[in-house]
C-alpha cells in the first residue's frame, strides 16, 4: 500500500470495509498483472496488468480516477496494486484489512465460499459481483447490492475495451495449487554456490537442519484446509522439508542446474542460501520462476535487485558499505573533504561492486577517484605497488579479504585516512595490523556489538541448547533470523500458499519482528527489497582486540 493510501485509510477507519470493497473492485478491474508465468501472453492480459500494477492504459495515457469531493488521482497513484497488492489477495494495514480481489473471491456466491482458502480480509457474506456490477462499481462506486461504496474508493475512467481486459485478467489471478505445498508438507530449498565459504556453509546448514528438525518434532497430523467461510485463523500445520541445492561449475550453467533441481523438487520458496562472488544467476532464476528467495547470505546482491519482486535481502551488502563510506567522506567540512580518493579491490571479487558504487557517489560530487584492480591470485600480490601509488591520495579505500588485510603488516601504514569494507575484511575480527588501526575506519552495516547483544544472544542461546556449533556467527544468526521470519509469516498465511502472497506477507510483517539479530531494525514495504537500510562507520577502540567504536550515529546513506 502506498503512503497516500495508508494515510487515507488511517483517517477513515470506520469506513474500512466499504472502502476495501471499493478498492477491491478497482483492483479487480486492473488485476491482470498479477498473473503467473502460466498466464496467456495476449494483448488483453498485458493491458490489464499495466492498469493494475502501474496505472497505465494501453493508449499510453495514465489511468485517471476521482474521489468524492473532486480529488483526482492518476497513473501510479491510481494503480490498484497499491492497496490490493500484486497477488490480488489484499493486505493488513494495522487493524485495517484490505480484502482479496481475485476472480474467485469477487465472483463466487456466498454459498461457494466454503471451497475457497482463507485469506485475511475476505467478506463471505456479500453479494457476488458480475462483470456488469464490477464495471459499475469501478466507474460509479455502486456495489453489487446497489448501495453506494465508500468515498475512499476512486471512481475510475475506463472505456469498455479496457474494462473488459481488466476484468478478464482479474480472473487469471486465481493460481493453481503451489507444487511445493501439499496437504502435509511444505518444501523449501537452500541454494549454495560453488565458491561459497565452506565454513559458512557448514554453519548455515547446521542452523537450517536443526530449525527444520525442531519444526517437525511434534507433528499434529494432517489438518483440513482452512476455508474462507471460517472466521478464525489457525496455525498452519505442515511438516517442513529442506532440499539442499548445491551448484557446481561455472556460473553460466547455474540456471540450468536450478531448473533441473526445481523440476525434481518443486519448492514453495528458497530459504536462506549462501553465495560467494556471484549470486545473479540464482536471483534471476527465482524471478523467472516466481519462486520467493528469502534472505540469502550474500554480500553483493545483484544490480537492480531493488526493482525485482521475489528476492528479499537483509541489506545491500558492499553497495550499502559504499554509501556509508561516501557519506563519511562527503560530510567532511569543505576544507577537509578529500579531493582525491584511491580505492583497491582484487579482480573477480565483490569489491568491484562496492568500488563502482563508491566511485559513482564521489564523482557526482566532484571528488576524483582512482581505482586499482589487483590481479587474482596469491594474497598480498600487487598490494605494495598499489599502496605506493596511493601515497598522493587524500584517502584510501580497501575492498579486500582478510588474507590481503593481514599482509598489510609487511607494509608501512598509510599516512592518509583509510577506509575498508567490514563485510569483506572480517568485521571486528579483521586481521588489521596494529600499525594500521589508528587511521582505518570500517564500514559496518550492523548494530554495534553492545547494541545487538540481546538480539544475538537469543539465537546463540538457541544454538547452545541444541548443540549447533558456532563457526560463522553473523551468517548463522542471519540464517536463524530468516527461518524465524518464515515461520511467523506462514503462521499468518493460513492455507493460502501463493508465492506472491508469501512475499507480500513478508513485506507486511518484517517490521513487527522484535528479535532482529545483527540488525537494529528491519523494515520492508512494497517496492523495498532490503530490510536493513543503514549502518555505521567504526574504528577499533584499541591497538588490539575486536572492540569497535562508532564515529557517529546510525546512517542511512543518501
Amino acid at each position: 500500500m502506498n503512503q497516500t493510501c495508508r494515510l487515507v485509510l488511517l483517517r477513515v477507519a470506520p469506513f474500512v470495509w466499504e472502502a476495501a470493497v471499493i478498492c477491491l473492485v478497482a483492483a479487480l478491474i486492473a488485476a491482470p498483472c498479477l498473473a503467473s508465468e502460466a498466464l496467456p501472453a495476449d494483448g488483453a492480459t498485458d493491458a490489464g496488468a499495466a492498469i493494475y500494477r502501474t496505472g497505465m492504459l494501453p493508449s499510453g495515457h495514465p489511468l485517471e480516477a476521482t474521489r468524492e469531493g473532486g480529488a483526482r488521482v492518476s497513473g501510479a497513484e491510481a494503480a490498484c496494486s497499491n492497496c490490493h497488492r500484486r497477488s490480488g489477495l489484499g493486505a493488513r494495514e494495522g487493524r485495517i484489512l484490505i480484502p482479496p480481489v481475485t476472480g474467485k473471491y469477487l465472483f463466487t456466491p456466498p454459498a461457494g465460499y466454503g471451497d475457497l482458502p482463507y485469506v485475511e480480509g475476505v467478506r463471505a457474506n456479500r453479494e457476488p459481483y458480475t462483470e456488469e456490477t464490477a464495471a459499475r462499481a469501478i466507474r460509479d462506486g455502486i456495489g453489487p447490492d446497489g448501495r453506494p461504496l465508500s468515498y475512499l474508493m476512486p471512481r475510475f475512467i475506463l472505456g469498455d475495451s479496457d474494462m473488459k481486459s481488466l476484468i478478464g485478467y482479474l480472473r487469471t489471478l486465481d493460481r493453481p495449487a503451489q507444487a511445493g505445498a501439499t496437504d502435509t508438507v511444505l518444501h523449501f530449498a537452500t541454494v549454495i554456490t560453488p565458491d561459497a565459504d565452506p565454513v559458512k556453509r557448514q554453519g548455515m546448514l547446521a542452523v537450517l537442519k536443526q530449525f527444520f528438525t525442531d519444526k517437525n518434532a511434534f507433528p499434529l497430523g494432517p489438518t483440513p484446509r482452512l476455508k474462507a467461510s471460517r472466521k478464525e485463523m489457525f496455525m498452519v500445520n505442515r511438516l517442513w522439508q529442506l532440499h539442499v541445492w548445491q551448484l557446481s561449475g561455472p556460473a553460466d550453467t547455474w540456471g540450468d542446474q536450478l531448473k533441473k533441481h526445481y523440476a525434481r523438487e518443486p519448492v514453495l520458496a528458497v530459504l536462506s542460501g549462501l553465495g560467494g562472488k556471484n549470486w545473479a544467476p540464482v536471483h534471476a532464476f527465482c524471478e523467472r520462476q516466481h519462486v520467493p528467495c528469502l534472505f540469502p547470505n550474500v554480500d553483493a546482491p545483484p544490480d537492480g535487485a531493488d526493482h525485482d519482486f521475489y528476492s528479499l535481502y537483509f541489506s545491500r551488502g558492499v553497495t550499502l558499505e559504499a554509501g556509508l563510506i561516501a557519506n563519511k567522506i562527503l560530510d567532511a567540512g569543505n576544507g577537509d573533504m578529500p579531493k582525491r580518493v584511491q580505492q583497491i579491490y582484487r579482480a573477480g571479487d565483490i569489491g568491484a561492486a562496492g568500488a563502482s558504487a563508491l566511485a559513482a557517489a564521489l564523482q557526482a560530487r566532484g571528488v576524483k577517484v582512482q581505482t586499482v584492480v589487483l590481479p587474482e591470485g596469491k594474497p598480498g600480490r600487487g598490494l605494495a605497488k598499489a599502496l605506493h601509488g596511493a601515497a598522493s591520495a587524500d584517502a584510501l579505500v580497501m575492498w579486500l579479504r582478510p588474507q590481503d588485510i593481514a599482509s598489510l603488516g609487511k607494509m608501512p601504514a598509510s599516512p592518509r585516512a583509510v577506509f575498508m569494507s567490514g563485510l569483506m575484511g572480517g568485521l571486528e575480527r579483521a586481521p588489521l595490523p596494529q600499525s594500521w588501526r589508528a587511521r582505518t575506519r570500517l564500514a559496518y552495516p550492523f548494530a554495534l556489538q553492545e547494541e545487538r547483544r540481546v538480539n544475538v544472544d537469543f539465537a546463540f542461546g538457541w544454538f547452545a541448547i541444541r548443540h549447533v556449533p558456532l563457526v560463522a556467527e553473523q551468517v548463522q544468526a542471519d540464517t536463524f533470523l530468516a527461518c524465524s521470519l518464515l515461520a511467523e509469516t506462514l503462521h499468518h498465511m493460513a492455507d493460502t500458499f501463493v508465492p506472491d502472497y508469501l512475499v507480500e506477507r513478508f513485506e507486511d510483517m518484517t517490521d513487527q519482528r522484535l528479535i532482529t539479530g545483527y540488525y537494529p531494525r528491519l523494515t520492508l514495504a512494497p517496492g523495498q527489497r532490503f530490510a536493513s537500510k543503514g549502518g555505521y562507520i567504526v574504528h577499533f577502540s584499541g591497538l588490539a582486540g575486536p572492540l569497535l567504536a562508532a564515529d557517529g550515529g546510525w546512517v542511512i546513506p543518501r
